[in-house]
């Protein structure tokens, strides 16, 4: 592989340890995927820099940051990363998908839609290896944190393809022994939802929808919030998450129901691999399935409970 920098690298495992550490900006961040221990892939990187007579990265406390030329090298290399995954494509046998596919997911997502369908997905396609990654932020397919992500909203910039799953409704919930409020106005019990600072998507800031100025019990994450709830207050909840906390009712529903979306995102470049493609498709429609499968089943528990 020639470099433009200066210099030719011949091993294309000097170029998997370089892209490692320059994605995960750090030696300890690259360490568990590469396997290896961080002294030696600091060896590995200066044995680097110094047959291509050049600085990759500007070491500090903080971590490895790419210099000018390093980010020159990321892009070529994750050019011919890219090349080879095709190329090994184009030449595997026509059979199930197989490899390693992570998916980046908001954890409400991630902790209540996702597991069913990658399980589903797996059993279909045995050689496949699937990683839900669950973060309370967005996750960056710049630095490939996944080979794909779910989002609460389509992002507007940067090399990606945007397709849209599915709506889902959420709904305001408390404990279904608990007084049912009057209205909206009439919220007596502590308000459950995320921290106010630390909401990373427009499409989960729901205080204005409740007419709120503070949130007594919060959390960043959806699963702590309804462990929250399954023992006080009052908060919005996606109906899909319902179905595993029994204890909980939707309330109010005449004044508040919310409709959101996921989106499925993905590089722009990967649309040329078919493995990912395939994949790409098998997600949208499990989690369209799935999120229908459970919303039907919240509104068939709130009918039973109502006729009872």
């Amino acid at each position: 592989m020639q470099y433009d920098g200066g210099g030719i690298i011949e091993n294309w495992d000097d170029i998997r340890v370089f892209l490692a550490v320059a994605r995960a900006e750090s030696l300890s961040g690259a360490a568990p995927g590469l396997r290896m221990d961080p002294a030696t892939l600091g060896r590995r990187i200066a044995r680097l820099e110094e047959r291509l007579g050049t600085a990759l990265f500007v070491k500090s406390p903080q971590g490895y940051a790419l210099t000018a030329r390093g980010e020159r090298l990321q892009a070529h290399a994750a050019r011919a990363e890219a090349a080879l995954a095709l190329a090994g494509e184009a030449g595997g046998p026509d059979r199930g998908l197989s490899g390693q596919i992570r998916i980046g997911a908001p954890d409400g997502c991630a902790n209540f839609i996702l597991p069913q369908v990658c399980a589903s997905i797996q059993a279909a396609n045995p050689d496949l290896e699937l990683q839900i990654l669950a973060l309370p932020r967005v996750v960056n397919l710049s630095k490939r944190e996944a080979d794909m992500a779910v989002t609460v909203s389509p992002p507007e910039a940067g090399r990606l393809t945007v397709q849209k799953i599915t709506d889902y409704r959420l709904s305001l919930a408390q404990r279904a022994d608990a007084p049912v409020p009057g209205g909206l106005s009439d919220l007596k019990r502590p308000l459950v939802g995320y921290i106010p600072d630390m909401i990373f998507d427009r499409e989960l800031d729901y205080l204005g929808a409740l007419g709120a100025k503070g949130v007594p019990l919060a959390s960043n994450s959806v699963s702590v919030q309804l462990q929250m709830l399954r023992h006080a207050g009052i908060g919005i909840v996606h109906d899909f998450a319902l179905p595993f906390a029994p204890e909980l009712r939707r309330v109010l529903e005449h004044e508040l129901r919310l409709t959101r979306a996921f989106w499925l995102v993905r590089h722009a470049a990967d649309r040329r691999s078919a493995r990912l493609t395939r994949f790409a498709a098998a997600l949208a429609a499990g989690v369209r399935a799935e999120v229908a499968r459970l919303e039907a089943e919240c509104l068939t528990a709130a009918r039973a409970r109502r006729d009872g």
